[in-house]
């Protein structure tokens, strides 16, 4: 098992997306674009992560429309373990920021992941620690 974002985590993620191939993304999600910065991670770093056309990877993109400022914890119930409502009750707390368009984050929580996303997400959550 690998601590969540850390360089050993993203090798292992990778290695799990070229063993399980091409995963079907909502058609809503295939364009939309989205920075990270998770703080507090373990190893004492902010870790810039991003989100585009379904899948979650190292550093920010450019031209990303919205900027998600999230505790390590916190993301790692949404991301990880799925826990949508925990991502709610932090932002409605004020431990979630966003800097840019809001309505990027509101239109990636409401599409459903595919099948195969889950599929996915189960075997990334199987070597997350």
């Amino acid at each position: 098992m690998a601590e969540f974002l850390s360089d050993e985590w993203f090798s292992k993620v990778d290695g799990i997306r070229k063993e399980h191939g091409d995963v079907p993304v909502p058609d809503a999600l295939k364009n939309l674009q989205l920075n990270v910065v998770v703080q507090g991670h373990p190893d004492g770093d902010e870790k810039q992560v991003h989100m585009a056309g379904g899948t979650f990877d190292k550093g920010h993109v450019d031209g990303a429309p919205a900027t998600l400022k999230i505790p390590f914890d916190i993301a790692k119930a949404m991301f990880i373990k799925g826990d949508q409502q925990a991502g709610m009750q932090a932002f409605m707390a004020g431990q979630i920021q966003v800097e840019g368009d809001m309505s990027v984050i509101m239109q990636i929580q409401a599409v459903p992941p595919s099948p195969e996303q889950i599929e996915l997400g189960k075997k990334i959550a199987a070597v997350t620690a």
